[in-house]
Order: C-alpha cells, then sequence, then structure tokens
C-alpha cells in the first residue's frame, strides 16, 4: 500500500542533506597545457618540405597555443565580438571597429612568431614552410584572427606589380611588429592588409562590379562605391577592384593617407556571421576614397589572382588545421572517456571512427604541406612547382574545404552531449567549418577553376601529373585511379558539368600519391582502400575491418 504524502508524518519520506550528487567522474580533464605541434603528421609534413630548421620554434608555439591562457584568448575574443564605432560623441564620422583585448593578443602572438607576411622576407629555403606550420597551429587555436593575418601574407606577391609600392610598403607588411591603430602606414611599425574584391550585384562575378576609379592629373585615383563582403576593416591597407577607364583594375587604398587625413571608408554594417566571430567583416563605401593603382590598368584580375592564390593556399591549411584541431578534441575525449566497461578508444567501433579521421586529417594536413613546400620553391624560381601549385592548390581548395564541415561534424558527435556545449569549444569549431570553402571562391567557382587551368596552361597539367606518377606502381589501387582520372581530365563538352566530379577525384588521387610515398603503410594502404577503391561506406566509421587500426591510431595528435 502507497502511503499519501502528508497523512503520516512517521512514514513520510526524508531528503538526506549529507548525500554526495556533484562528485565529478568519468569526465575529460581540459586539453591544455601540453605541446600542440608534438604531432607527427605535422612534424613530419614541416620537415619534408624543407623547414626542419624550425621545428624547435614549432615545438615552442605548440606548447604557448595549447596553453590555459591562450585557450582563454581565444574563447573571449568570440564570446566578445567586434563593435563597429561610425562615429565619436561628436558626431565625426570615424569608421573604427572596437575589438576585445583578447583579440589583439592572438594578434600579437600570431604575427610575432612570423605567421603574416614575414616569410616574404626570410630567404631560407623552406620559410613559407615554416609559416604554413605555425599557421596551422594557430588556426587550431582560434582561426577568426587569421584572416587578417592571411590577406597580410598574401598581399605581397600581387603588390609587387607595383615596385614602388612594394618598396614602400613590404617592409612594413613582413615585419613581425603588431602595431593596431589608424595612424599614417609609413609611421607604423608593421602593417596589415585587406581585401575589397566582391561586390553586392556580383559576389565572385567580379567583373560585374560597379565601384569606379577616375586617374587625377598627380597620378593618384579616387573610387566611388560599395563592397560587400571586406574583412578585417581595421587593417591598415586594402587592395580593391573597380572599373578604370580601361577595364577592371586593381587599387591600394590605406586608411590613414600620407598627411594623417582620414581616406574615405565608411564602414555601413558589419556582418553578422555564423562563424569566425571574432574577426570583423564589413560593407565599406567609397566616395572619392583616394587609391594607387597597382599593376597594369585594365588587369586588375590579374594583378589580384596572386593575393587570392595565397590566401586559398591558407584555406587549405586552416580547413587541414580545423580538422585536425576537431580530431584532438575527440581522440582527447577517447582517451579519458569509458562507457559500457571500457575507455572509448578501445571500443571498436569508436576505434573504426577515429582512425577513419586521423585518416582524412593526415591526407588534409599532408596535402596543405605540400601546397606550401611548392609555393617556397615557387618564389625561389622553380618553374615546375609554380605550374604545380597553379592547379594543385585549385583542387586541395576544393576537397579539403569540402571535408572540413563534415569531419568537425563527427569528430563533436565523438563527444556526445558535451561536444554539443558551448563550453566544449566544438560548436565554435563547427560554425567555423564552412567558411575555408566559401572563402576566395566557393565549390563551384574553385572547381571551374581547375578547368581553367587545364585549357590555359597545360604546364600545369604537366606537372600534376609528374607529382602523381612518382607513386607509380607502389599501389595498384592507385594507379588505377590515376588511370580513370586521366580520362576524367579530357575538356569534353560536359566538362563544366562533371567540374566538382573532376576536382574531388584529382585531389584523392594526389592524397593517394603524397601518403603512398611519404605516410607509414598502414595510412596509404586505408586510404587507397577507403578513398580510391570505394572499400567504406557514406559516413566516418566504416573501413573495413582488415583496415590496420592501431597504426591509423598511432597517427593520432596528442
Amino acid at each position: 500500500m502507497t502511503t499519501v504524502p502528508g497523512t503520516d508524518a512517521a512514514a513520510t519520506p526524508r531528503s538526506n542533506p549529507t548525500a554526495v550528487t556533484h562528485a565529478v567522474t568519468n569526465q575529460t580533464p581540459p586539453l591544455t597545457g601540453h605541446d600542440a605541434a608534438a604531432d607527427p603528421v605535422l612534424l613530419e609534413g614541416v620537415e619534408r618540405e624543407g623547414a626542419g630548421w624550425h621545428l624547435a620554434d614549432l615545438h615552442r608555439f605548440g606548447r604557448v597555443v595549447a596553453g590555459e591562457e591562450a585557450q582563454h584568448w581565444a574563447d573571449q575574443a568570440n564570446r566578445h565580438e567586434p563593435e563597429l564605432r561610425t562615429h565619436d560623441r561628436y558626431g565625426n564620422r570615424i569608421d573604427e571597429v572596437e575589438f576585445h583585448p583578447a583579440y589583439h593578443r592572438l594578434m600579437d602572438l600570431s604575427v610575432s612568431e612570423g605567421i603574416a607576411g614575414a616569410a616574404w622576407a626570410d630567404e631560407r629555403p623552406g620559410a613559407h614552410v615554416a609559416r604554413a606550420g605555425g599557421f596551422m597551429l594557430a588556426g587550431m587555436l582560434e582561426p577568426g584572427h587569421l584572416c587578417p593575418v592571411s590577406m597580410t601574407y598574401a598581399v605581397v606577391p600581387a603588390l609587387r606589380h607595383s615596385p614602388d609600392l612594394a618598396k614602400t610598403y613590404e617592409p612594413l607588411l613582413t615585419s613581425r611588429t603588431y602595431d593596431p591603430g589608424l595612424r599614417i602606414p609609413t609611421g607604423k611599425r608593421g602593417l596589415l592588409a585587406g581585401m575589397g574584391m566582391t561586390e553586392k550585384q556580383g559576389g565572385s562575378d567580379v567583373r560585374a562590379n560597379t565601384t569606379t576609379a577616375t586617374e587625377l592629373p598627380d597620378g593618384t585615383w579616387r573610387l566611388r562605391g560599395h563592397k560587400w563582403f571586406t574583412s578585417a576593416p581595421m587593417n591598415d591597407l586594402f587592395l580593391v577592384l573597380a572599373q578604370a577607364p580601361g577595364g577592371l583594375s586593381c587599387f591600394l587604398v590605406p586608411r590613414v593617407l600620407p598627411d594623417g587625413g582620414r581616406n574615405t571608408f565608411r564602414i555601413q554594417r558589419l556582418k553578422d556571421k555564423l562563424g569566425n566571430r571574432s574577426n570583423a567583416s564589413s560593407e565599406p563605401e567609397f566616395d572619392d576614397t583616394v587609391a594607387w593603382l597597382v599593376g597594369t590598368e585594365g588587369k586588375g584580375v590579374r594583378t589580384i589572382i596572386d593575393m587570392v592564390t595565397m590566401t586559398r593556399l591558407d584555406c587549405v591549411l586552416g580547413s587541414a588545421a580545423g580538422i585536425r584541431g576537431a580530431l584532438a578534441q575527440a581522440a582527447h575525449h577517447a582517451r579519458h572517456r569509458s562507457a559500457f566497461g571500457a575507455r572509448l578508444v578501445d571500443q571498436p567501433l569508436m576505434r573504426n571512427v577515429l582512425a577513419d579521421l586521423a585518416l582524412e586529417s593526415e591526407a588534409a594536413t599532408t596535402l596543405g604541406l605540400r601546397l606550401a613546400g611548392a609555393a617556397d620553391r615557387a618564389r625561389l624560381g622553380d618553374a615546375r612547382e609554380r605550374a604545380f601549385l597553379r592547379l594543385a592548390t585549385a583542387v586541395g581548395k576544393y576537397w579539403v574545404c569540402k571535408r572540413q564541415p563534415a569531419a568537425v561534424a563527427e569528430a563533436l558527435e565523438c563527444l556526445g552531449g558535451n561536444g554539443y556545449d558551448e563550453a566544449s569549444g566544438m560548436p565554435r569549431l563547427y560554425r567555423e567549418a564552412p567558411l575555408n570553402s566559401i572563402w576566395e571562391g566557393s565549390g563551384n567557382v574553385t572547381a571551374l577553376d581547375l578547368l581553367r587551368a587545364l585549357a590555359r596552361e597545360p604546364e600545369a597539367l604537366e606537372a600534376f601529373r609528374t607529382e602523381i606518377e612518382a607513386a607509380s606502381g607502389a599501389d595498384r589501387r592507385l594507379d588505377a585511379a590515376w588511370t580513370e582520372l586521366r580520362g576524367e581530365l579530357r575538356l569534353t563538352e560536359d566538362a563544366p558539368l562533371r567540374a566538382r566530379r573532376v576536382a574531388e577525384r584529382a585531389a584523392l588521387v594526389l592524397q593517394g600519391s603524397l601518403l603512398v610515398r611519404h605516410a607509414p603503410a598502414a595510412v596509404a594502404d586505408a586510404f587507397c582502400a577507403s578513398r580510391l577503391s570505394g572499400d567504406q561506406g557514406l559516413a566516418f566509421g566504416t573501413l573495413p575491418p582488415s583496415t590496420d587500426f592501431a597504426g591509423l591510431l598511432a597517427r593520432l595528435p596528442v
């Protein structure tokens, strides 16, 4: 018989206030205090591509980015987002963006590490690979602040189309000093650069731009128009596309003019973005804005494409870092969490998921660092590497960036409900994941760019072929995939319809060739089986039972 509450005081159930209900067991400790660079895939790639001399600094930086203080900066910079100040208290137009101090700490950290433009001033072979390794570590920490860092890196080769401008600004763009604030550029200790290409009526179709450029007798130009997506509006200099009488041209626009006056750069609003919240992206309006021509009038796309190529390289590196960072969180959780009588990392199905994610991550990281190596050797005069970079950057940008959202989502799921909680940091990684596939050319744009390279630059295809065939005979599945791909690369009438398929397959064959040559046998075999011959399902965690799971899990990051 059930006692009705309140009818029998002697039989009323009593609470025991001394019971322990908040003892924390079977939870994962914070992933801090380690060396984020203690990662065999990253270290082997950096050394293989020519920057072994940088490994000690990479380890030092890895300890910084995995420290509690830096992790706190990353969290704070995203919780306290940039705020637009269009006017001061007196009504004067100022067009400034205010950032949380944590953002400035992150910027100072990355710039002082040489991740912005410093590699262009370093003549050592491997300088750009060293920079790529640091960029990936910084990306695992907090990717939003890397937008201005990346554009500063990328602007240098484009600015060299005008030697006088390069002579003035390049020493400051390659500085390791972070010097924020709007002041005369030549009076600062270091500069940051941005880019203004897209407009609301055209987006990726930049030739539809309506911003106009008018030349004055003193050799300067005046711009009038409205840009649609210009990131980091507090940067010092911007490369901007505008319609000159001779056609679409590239211009240098400083925020502050040589006499100390503010250039007209009206920030209409900041974008309210899915992710990348620590970084300010804006819509600036130009109205009689002073600018200097960069390169040849009417050749603006050709001029600015050098900047776009380098930012696309950073998109690959950034997505590889995002995948690697999410995998590190998943692996850490699985090593410490137990379920159904065993640690998650020892559960067969979780081992399959983690091994599959590790395989995806290693392929992305290896390809990203190979592209960085090509960029480094190209700037030292290697024509074949320059040709390889032209085609391989397109396929790498397409595929690695496409894989990031799926990989991060799977890694988040490894943490279960904990991963869906903001405190884990995984939602921030997930919101960031789609960005690189959109930035500097969405999937369609990048896939079609591959077709343009095939049509216009036969030397790029030849360099790509040489790279793939360096692994000929090492794995029959790779050889078969390359034979099939050669047929797909023919520019038939339906090539635009097939562009995504071709880009995907080209990226997978390239990754397969790299892994067969450079990765342990367990990694190369699993990649060729699952990615090239199709012995895998559509989701992560569907590798065949014959996979060397122990060999793959040995490649997990700390």
